[in-house]
């Protein structure tokens, strides 16, 4: 049954190429011309375990990091502006940014983030897939943490989720180690993943729910739970390190 069929309203389709930053700032323009309040933003999208030669649009930064964190955080900054206007406008006074990241974060190791891994250099080509999304998931809780404690005062709340395990596309490509990892991963988790729709349940609940209405900040695990912050999910040096490393990016942009 289609969105319209259900809820009378029509999905607008917005192209967002998130590996391409000045494409993320077309799609930004686009909805402001559209729009001029956001109340919910979902960052949802990303790549896993892409060919280490792959790098973003003319970035000259590794693919992963490029499009699961840079792209994501320049959409949402060029997009505060609508935000604040969402919070004003909400009968709550808030919007809601909810940032994807995995349980992929709970394998990262310090220092959380190897800075040398982000552009195309040797440090980069040491490092296998594998570590380098485990990464870029901690780049997503990273983000989203420090906009939460950026943007409270403005009505924006941002938390991060973890979707679960479950079978998507975003594994397609991958080289030959980081594909018998994943192969070997799968075998073990094999009873306990789930469908794409079961993975959207706590996307949903942290974007639409009352009961997340107080959180900011927070961390969401499988089904709908707020958990707590460890060392793999929460570091505040890093994150302001991050912070600055993302808006020294967008310049020009």
């Amino acid at each position: 049954m289609c969105l319209k069929t259900i809820t009378g309203r029509e999905a607008i389709f917005l192209e967002l190429d998130l590996a391409n930053l000045d494409a993320v700032t077309r799609a930004a323009e686009e909805f402001k011309s559209k729009e001029h309040a956001l109340h919910i933003l979902f960052n949802s999208g990303g790549v896993m375990n892409p060919p280490l030669e792959l790098l973003t649009h003319g970035e000259y930064l590794m693919q992963r990091f490029g499009t699961n964190v840079l792209g994501h955080a320049h959409l949402t900054l060029c997009l505060i502006s609508e935000l604040e206007a969402g919070a004003k406008s909400s009968p709550d006074g808030k919007a809601r940014v909810v940032n994807t990241s995995s349980i992929a974060t709970y394998f990262n190791t310090a220092p959380w983030i190897r800075w040398g891994t982000l552009r195309d250099e040797p440090e980069r080509r040491a490092m296998s897939t594998r570590a380098l999304y485990c990464q870029s998931k901690f780049g997503n809780l990273a983000f989203s943490n420090e906009l939460a404690r950026r943007y409270a005062d403005y009505g924006i709340i941002s938390n991060a989720v973890n979707p679960v395990m479950h079978f998507t596309r975003g594994r397609q490509s991958q080289d030959r180690i980081g594909a018998l990892c994943v192969t070997l991963t799968a075998m073990v988790l094999l009873f306990v993943q789930y469908s794409p729709d079961m993975g959207a349940l706590t996307q949903l609940m942290v974007g639409t729910s009352p009961k997340a209405a107080d959180a900011n900040g927070g961390w969401f695990i499988p089904w709908a739970r707020q958990y707590y912050h460890e060392g793999e999910t929460q570091n505040h040096e890093v994150e302001v390190k991050l912070w600055d490393w993302i808006a020294e990016q967008r310049k020009g942009h």
